[in-house]
């Protein structure tokens, strides 16, 4: 086994070489170590022989992987790799930002969210990721909670472990992790593909909602699990804790005090999508499985009725609803101004900004801001929206007039009746 001490030159396919530095930690593939190439200072995942059941393909893969390049600036993607010495190899990735914190250390409260935006904004940077992944033709193959690293102040997202993507049809010979894995992976009826990668995200998302496994309820709890057990619960005959037909696996209180504390807080279209998810035809495999594209959407609209109370707590709204208890102190709160953009309804509160996927009918970017709600700082009761893009919106007003507001400028939402944002035009709903 090839073995660096700091110093060691470890030759690139490229005809640079990284210099070790330290050795960062161990793991039953390899060893990671600090890197120094021209300056930068880079981390160095090297694999030990016969860790890989297929080291060529690999080596091939990460090779094709390189020189496609990241999807999105979210992947700690391949920068660089060796050459083989004596049978074994490895590559060059960035370093992961002290400020981004492992997923399973939120599943195991090590680290809290600051708030319910940061969750949903998490769960939009995960979904995104993956829809660009399989926009480009890759699937992920052994999706995990060890994958993600979160900034817990802003929900930003990195996805490492990168190496173990490949293009559709492609198998590199990795199952997965045990839970994640889709049920007929742990049948092995099945290699890992895009519709394996939708049960594994639809897993992760509802771990990073609900903080429990959605196949963990009584019928898990068992003093031993064996590997027939494995089989059965996550494989042979999985079953949904909240399966509205069945519930011999319900959750059970004083165990699952996680999802049965958060679940009926979210609203009922997200409950819906996860029991859509985790039917007895999805995880039969049925090619109904939410997309990443379905997602998208589905954490869009959840951000979209997000508003703060009275109370200082985040809490979700009905907005097709008078009225909404928060989900921390109970109080009512009335329904506000609402935007109907396209599949969408924003909540016009105060701080809530509208996207770029609310104003242009052939973008789905959910993550640039086309504008934001402010109140007037004379009186406060009168809310606008101010114009963070380039262009002039045209507005109608509610008595038929019609005007432009300028970049920079703020429209009064009472006063306005419908935007035309220049490919799109939406409805305010008082």
């Amino acid at each position: 086994m090839v073995k660096f001490q700091p110093g060691s030159e470890v030759p690139l396919q490229d005809g640079k070489s990284a210099v070790i530095k330290d050795k960062l930690g161990e793991g039953g593939q390899g060893s990671v170590y600090l890197v120094d190439i021209d300056g930068v200072s880079y981390a160095l995942k090297w694999y030990h022989k016969n860790s890989l059941s297929e080291s060529d393909k690999f080596y091939a893969n990460l090779a094709n992987n390189i020189e496609e390049g990241a999807p999105t600036d979210a992947f700690i993607w391949p920068k660089f790799l060796t050459e083989i010495i004596d049978g074994e190899f490895g590559y060059v990735m960035d370093l992961m930002p002290k400020e981004y914190k492992c997923f399973s250390d939120f599943l195991l409260t090590k680290e809290k969210f600051p708030s319910i935006s940061v969750v949903v904004n998490a769960a939009l940077n995960i979904t995104n990721g993956f829809r660009e992944l399989h926009r480009k033709g890759f699937s992920y193959q052994d999706l995990n909670d060890g994958n993600f690293f979160i900034n817990p102040l802003n929900g930003d997202v990195l996805i490492c472990d990168t190496d173990n993507v490949a293009p559709y049809g492609e198998s590199l010979g990795i199952a997965g992790k045990a839970r994640y894995m889709a049920p007929e992976v742990v049948r092995n009826i099945k290699s890992p593909d895009i519709m394996t990668d939708r049960f594994s995200l639809s897993v992760i998302l509802f771990r990073l909602l609900f903080l429990d496994h959605p196949l963990e309820g009584k019928r898990t709890l068992c003093p031993c699990l064996t590997e027939e057990l494995e089989q059965k619960f996550y494989g042979k005959a999985p079953l949904f804790i909240y399966d509205p037909d069945d519930p011999s696996n319900a959750p059970v209180r004083g165990v699952h005090c996680n999802v049965i504390k958060l679940w009926q807080f979210y609203p009922e279209f997200i409950r819906e999508k996860f029991t859509k998810a985790f039917s007895k035809e999805c995880l039969l495999g049925d090619s109904t499985r939410p997309t990443d594209n379905d997602w998208q959407i589905a954490f869009t609209r959840l951000r979209d009725c997000i508003v703060e109370c009275p109370c200082g707590g985040e809490t979700f709204l009905d907005l097709n609803s008078d009225s909404s208890s928060c989900i921390n102190c109970g109080i009512k709160i009335p329904r506000p101004p609402v935007l109907v953009s396209k599949k969408y309804k924003v909540a016009l509160f105060p701080g809530n900004r509208i996207y770029r996927c609310h104003c242009d009918e052939d973008s789905d970017n959910y993550a640039v801001p086309d504008g934001i709600v402010i109140r007037s700082q004379n009186r406060p009761n009168i809310w606008g929206i101010k114009n963070l893009t380039r262009n002039d919106w045209r507005i109608t007003a509610k008595d038929g007039s019609e005007n432009v507001i300028p970049s920079g400028k703020v429209l009064i939402i009472v006063k306005t009746d419908s935007i035309d944002f220049g490919n799109c035009v939406g409805k305010i709903e008082l």
